[in-house]
């Protein structure tokens, strides 16, 4: 099985996965833990979040900031089989991870092209439309 987490600082998590929701119909097996709510340590919620995660299972996990305290909780797991930290969360590169077929593992190969893929995403849309070519039709 494999569980995709979307993990951020305060509720950025919960609104990307009712998007990601929306977009994809509800597939695959997605949890989004929002930190900071409660008084509950980061820590114990992704303990909480992992306990059903089998040897064989996959985990697939988002992180909003590289080096944040929510990434580095989940850090600690990443000895375990299987278990993989993505951090910059965008929509883009979760649904390339989700409608990877769940019949192998992921491999790193295939996260790696997910996220470069996720990186042409990003775009500065002034610059992109201001060095559009003209049309032909516009010069006549």
């Amino acid at each position: 099985m494999r569980k995709i987490i979307i993990a951020s600082h305060d509720r950025m998590a919960e609104g990307v996965k009712e998007t990601l929701n929306y977009i994809t119909k509800g597939i695959g097996n997605v949890h989004a833990l929002s930190a900071y709510l409660t008084n509950t340590p980061v820590k114990e919620e992704v303990k909480g979040l992992l306990e059903d995660v089998g040897e064989d299972d996959e985990v697939v996990v988002f992180t909003d900031l590289l080096g944040g305290s929510v990434n580095q909780a989940f850090a600690a797991y990443l000895s375990r089989p299987h278990f993989h930290i993505i951090a910059g969360i965008n929509l883009p590169v979760i649904i390339a991870v989700l409608v990877q077929p769940e019949d192998e593992y992921l491999t790193a190969d295939q996260i790696l092209n997910a996220v470069n893929e996720a990186r042409q995403q990003l775009v500065y849309v002034n610059d992109f439309v201001a060095n559009m070519p003209k049309d032909d039709e516009e010069d006549e």
